[in-house]
C-alpha cells in the first residue's frame, strides 16, 4: 500500500511550503509572469485535489480515470492561463515535476529501511507525476492550437474587407494567396454585404494577389458565380500583364467576366452600370 495518500493528508501544509520554496528558487522562475500569491494559491489547490484523488484511487498511475477528473480540470485551467501569460510548455510541465522532490523526501522518511516498499512507492509516485506533467503539456498544446486557429480565423476575416465605394457599388480587395478556406470566407463576406447593402456591382481587386493559377482562378469564378446568383455583377480589377499571360496560358475562361487593369477603371465601369458618371467641375 502506498503511503502517499497519508503523507498528502497529514503533511499537506509542510509539503506546500517546501514546494513553494523550491519553485521560487528554481532557475526557470518567471516572476514577471506570475506573482507569488497566485503561485501559492494554485499550488495549494493542486495539493488538495491530488490528496483527494490519491485517497480514493486504487491505481494512482491512471490519471485519466474518473477520480482524477477534478485535478485534470484544474491542470487544464492552469495550462490555458499559463499559455496566455507566456510560459513555455516545459515551464508549465516543470510546475508539476517540481513536486517530486518534496514528496520523495517524505516517502523516504516514511518507509525507513524498507527499501523494497520505498522503491515501489517512489516508482508509482514518479509515474503519477509524469502522467500529470504529460497531461499538462498536452493541455498547453491544445490551448495554443486553439489560440492559433482563432487568430487565423480573425486574420482571414480582417484580410477580406468588403468596402462600399458608392451606392450600389462594392469593392473586395484581395491580398495574398487564395485557398479553399479563404475563398469560403471571401464568398460569405461578399454575399452578406450584397444582401445588406442591396448592391448590384462588386469589384474584386486582385492587385495584391501574387500569382494566379488554375486553383485561384476557380476560386474567383466560384465567388463571381455566387455573387451573380445574388443579383450582383462582378468586375475583376488588378489584372497585371504577368497575370493576364498566366490566365491565357492556363486556358481559364473569363470571357463572361468584365476585367480591368486597375481599380480606377473598374470603378468607372461600375458607376456606369448603376447609371452614374464622373465629370470635372469646370469652375473648380
Amino acid at each position: 500500500m502506498s503511503k502517499l495518500p497519508d503523507i498528502l493528508r497529514d503533511q499537506e501544509n509542510d509539503i506546500l511550503a517546501d514546494w513553494i520554496k523550491q519553485q521560487l528558487a528554481g532557475a526557470g522562475r518567471r516572476q514577471e509572469l506570475m506573482k507569488e500569491a497566485e503561485l501559492r494559491e494554485q499550488s495549494a489547490e493542486f495539493l488538495r485535489l491530488l490528496g483527494s484523488a490519491a485517497a480514493h484511487n486504487g491505481n494512482m498511475a491512471d490519471v485519466h480515470s474518473t477520480n482524477w477528473s477534478g485535478l485534470r480540470d484544474m491542470l487544464t485551467r492552469i495550462s490555458r492561463s499559463r499559455a496566455r501569460q507566456g510560459f513555455t510548455p516545459s515551464e508549465t510541465a516543470t510546475y508539476v515535476f517540481s513536486l517530486k522532490e518534496p514528496l520523495f523526501a517524505r516517502l523516504r522518511k516514511a518507509h525507513g529501511n524498507d527499501a523494497t516498499s520505498l522503491f515501489e512507492d517512489i516508482r508509482a509516485t514518479n509515474e503519477l507525476l509524469d502522467g500529470l506533467g504529460l497531461f499538462t503539456t498536452e493541455s498547453y498544446q491544445k490551448s495554443r492550437e486553439e489560440v492559433i486557429q482563432r487568430q487565423q480565423q480573425e486574420l482571414l476575416e480582417l484580410s477580406t474587407p468588403v468596402v462600399k465605394l458608392w451606392e450600389g457599388v462594392l469593392a473586395l480587395p484581395l491580398i495574398g494567396t487564395l485557398d479553399s478556406a479563404r475563398t469560403q470566407v471571401v464568398m460569405e463576406a461578399l454575399l452578406q454585404k450584397i444582401v445588406d447593402s442591396g448592391s448590384t456591382v462588386a469589384i474584386i481587386d486582385i492587385t495584391g494577389v501574387p500569382t494566379v493559377d488554375t486553383l485561384v482562378a476557380q476560386h474567383l469564378i466560384k465567388t463571381i458565380t455566387a455573387a451573380r446568383l445574388m443579383g450582383a455583377d462582378c468586375i475583376i480589377s488588378g489584372i497585371r500583364p504577368q497575370i493576364a499571360q498566366t490566365i491565357v496560358h492556363l486556358g481559364v475562361n473569363l470571357r463572361d467576366v468584365m476585367t480591368k487593369s486597375n481599380l480606377a477603371d473598374a470603378f468607372a465601369v461600375a458607376l456606369e452600370r448603376v447609371g452614374l458618371s464622373i465629370c470635372r467641375d469646370r469652375a473648380a
